[in-house]
């Protein structure tokens, strides 16, 4: 254990020398040390600070073993003025920087959590369900995401803060400052928080933590179980800000249309408009947006649909991004199948069948009373006239409204209720209410639950739905039953519903050893199987599916799976698999076989590549997909390509449906990169691209230039021009 006492440093050391304890897997305490002035951050920890200051010494390996001791040494200081908050560390590396992972500077990336990497996550208000998280590379790249419930995970989360790292003979060093005004605390004399830290090892696939955490929890999520942080004492904390902050921003474009009726061509337009945020208390914050605009956002990728169902795309808009996990609704206690209803899905706000649905106006007031979460959603849809294609869409209001209650240790109960003030289709309006809970105990066991109800005008009565759901994860074992009903007029229509009219059983059973000893090789063996009914609510079979799973991770971080599936469809109405292909209703078995390997996303080039074969439907399928593919070619420049293409023979016709796509990503610094974005989509024929330039000038502003344009592949020259749109965007963030 290490207590530092906190001081007031002036040039001085004053700090008491660390009390020595035994080492030990339980949460520790930990003191921050007070400066008088502020830090100067450079990375470079030559301060006199960190001679007087005693260092966090004491850290835990997570993966791949439990509670270990890490292998290279870690030191970490916790210090705080009246304005910020900082967190160095020096981190020893054994290797030369030459095989040390840092190819990465954009934000927030996911490929920056494979890079070696140091952060830190503070539980401002010490009820250990949520938190924030920030951490950076070598390079100074950063990420910064907000924790809640420990389920969910907003890496969408921007606050303002800064981070400046340095090399020293033996390794690499950090200094990051956070100001307050990027937290929600409760200020005061002795305030206690939580606290962890996280230092990865990417050529090692090592993870360490300040506190002992299970092999089960997984090797890059540590973070989230808040409830095992340490204690962080000692914070003499500055009165609360106004915290307000307050965005406008201003936005010209041109733009060329010919979907629309009349055609647009080179038309001009400009536009101005607002974000505001204000903390109501240190724990709640209101929201207000006027004349929203979101052009700065990157257009959706395409994906290959070869089921009946609709697809989920990921939302990117910034307004909707921050405190998204508060309107999660029956999603906690475990894992959820994609099946699993959503009453709440922001992109049914201000999108209508890929079209833009100007936003007039909105808020939200999101945080915590007490041990109650609270979330309130209210935003104003303008008309819009629609397109050929794409029906015209009334003006619409939007409400969400959340409540989440904390029990026991790490449990919730909860309500919610959306409502939408023009229904999709005919007259009247939707609205959907539920209540739902989510139990977590010891390590590895979760429930969770929950009953919803829809109403809508002129439907029937069967509008409920409902789910009970059981998880056992551990390292070794791993079981999950769960089972879901949707009546047939339940339509949240603020919500997201994959399939209509349906009840679902499932179940899922995992063994998942470890070598005996310490392999070489490999780190971990899975052996899985699980089955899926689903039947409509007249007792209809619609799908049937049994799954054999085995897979390997070797301690290179690479893993590579087979899989075997036995299908059955039961098709109550033709089904349009491919333009002009139409299976007709009955039932169909059929069985195939994928092949997966995945190489380590730490490497230079990394990437998933899957084989598929075996019978679709009446016919047969053959496959290829390469997903989450990445070249770095240098530390700013990588190329991430991808493809997905199918090969399907049925007795009424074949066809090959693909979507390739191409992603390139240069970084000038951390806060100025440019990437372009390229697909092609067999299914509509369409080729698109997207060119995009951000330049955070200043710490919350920024400047973005984007090119988009969509062109159909079937016509020639010019006319396969669908639309294109040159914007510039600017805006600039006040704080007080």
């Amino acid at each position: 254990m290490l207590l530092t006492s906190t001081f007031a440093w002036s040039g001085q050391a004053v700090a008491t020398a660390p009390q020595a304890a035994e080492r030990t897997a339980q949460p520790r305490t930990i003191r921050a040390a007070r400066l008088a002035t502020p830090l100067r951050l450079d990375g470079v920890l030559d301060e006199a600070v960190y001679a007087a200051v005693p260092a966090i010494t004491e850290f835990f390996q997570t993966y791949p073993a439990q509670n270990g001791t890490p292998t290279e040494r870690t030191e970490a200081w916790v210090l705080f003025d009246d304005k910020q908050i900082y967190v160095s560390a020096r981190l020893w590396e054994s290797a030369p920087p030459s095989k040390w992972t840092a190819n990465e500077m954009r934000r927030d990336t996911n490929q920056l959590r494979q890079n070696d990497h140091f952060g830190v996550a503070f539980d401002t208000f010490h009820d250990r369900r949520n938190g924030y998280f920030f951490y950076a590379n070598p390079l100074g790249a950063r990420a910064d995401s907000y924790m809640t419930d420990e389920t969910n995970n907003n890496a969408d989360w921007n606050p303002v803060w800064d981070v400046r790292t340095a090399r020293f003979d033996g390794g690499w060093s950090i200094e990051m400052a956070i100001p307050f005004k990027s937290l929600r605390y409760v200020s005061g004399a002795s305030q206690v928080w939580g606290i962890n830290m996280r230092r990865a090892i990417r050529r090692k696939n090592e993870w360490n933590y300040l506190t002992a955490l299970p092999l089960s929890i997984g090797s890059s999520v540590g973070m989230m179980r808040v409830s095992a942080d340490a204690t962080l004492t000692g914070l003499d904390l500055p009165p609360a800000s106004r915290n307000l902050e307050i965005k406008p921003y201003v936005v010209g474009r041109a733009t060329t249309d010919r979907t629309v009726h009349p055609p647009v061509a080179g038309e001009l337009g400009r536009d101005i408009g607002l974000d505001a945020k204000y903390g109501i208390t240190a724990n709640l914050t209101a929201d207000v947006t006027v004349n929203t605009d979101f052009a700065q956002v990157e257009i959706d990728e395409q994906q290959v649909n070869l089921t009946r169902f609709s697809l989920l795309f990921p939302e990117k808009r910034e307004f909707f991004l921050e405190g998204r996990g508060i309107f999660d609704f029956g999603r906690g206690g475990g894992p959820v199948a994609a099946d699993t209803p959503q009453l709440f899905y922001s992109r049914r706000i201000g999108l209508n069948r890929n079209r833009v649905i100007p936003i007039r106006a909105g808020g939200r007031v999101t945080g915590k009373v007490g041990g109650v979460t609270v979330g309130a959603l209210n935003i104003q849809a303008e008309e819009d006239g629609g397109t050929g294609s794409v029906p015209a869409t009334p003006a619409t209001n939007f409400t969400a409204l959340r409540v989440k209650r904390d029990i026991l240790r790490r449990s919730t109960v909860g309500a919610m209720f959306t409502d939408r003030s023009v229904a999709v289709a005919g007259p009247g309006s939707n609205r959907a209410y539920g209540a739902d809970a989510a139990f977590s105990f010891f390590d590895n066991l979760s429930m969770g639950g929950y009953y919803a109800r829809t109403e809508t005008t002129g439907t029937g009565a069967s509008d409920e739905s409902y789910q009970a759901r059981f998880t056992y994860d551990a390292d070794r074992y791993g079981a999950r039953v769960d089972y879901t009903k949707v009546g047939k007029d339940f339509d949240p229509q603020v919500g997201f519903l994959r399939r209509l009219d349906f009840r679902r059983s499932a179940a899922d059973l995992r063994f998942s050893p470890r070598p005996k000893g310490r392999s070489r090789r490999v780190r971990q063996y899975v052996y899985d199987v699980n089955t899926e009914y689903i039947e409509n609510n007249a007792g209809h079979l619609d799908s049937r599916t049994t799954t054999g799973h085995v897979g390997v991770e070797l301690t290179n971080s690479d893993q590579a799976y087979v899989e075997v599936n036995a299908n059955y469809e039961g098709l109550t109405a033709p089904f349009a698999v491919a333009r002009g292909i139409v299976l007709a209703p009955g039932g169909y078995d059929f069985t195939d076989v994928l092949v997966r390997y995945q190489a380590g996303q730490q490497r230079r080039a990394s990437g998933t590549v899957t084989l598929q074969m075996g019978q679709f439907y009446s016919g047969t399928i053959r496959a290829v997909t390469v997903s989450g593919a990445r070249a770095s070619l240098t530390r700013q420049l990588s190329v991430e390509p991808s493809l997905s293409l199918n090969q399907v023979d049925l007795p009424m016709g074949r066809f090959t449906a693909t979507v390739a796509r191409g992603r390139t990503d240069f970084a000038f610094t951390p806060r100025m990169f440019a990437s372009g974005l390229i697909q092609y989509s067999s299914s509509d024929r369409i080729f698109s691209s997207n060119l995009r330039f951000r330049w955070e000038y200043r710490p919350g502003s920024e400047f973005f230039v984007v090119y988009t344009d969509e062109r159909d592949t079937t016509a020639r020259g010019l006319s396969g021009l669908r639309n294109k749109a040159l914007v510039l965007k600017v805006n600039r963030l006040w704080q007080f």
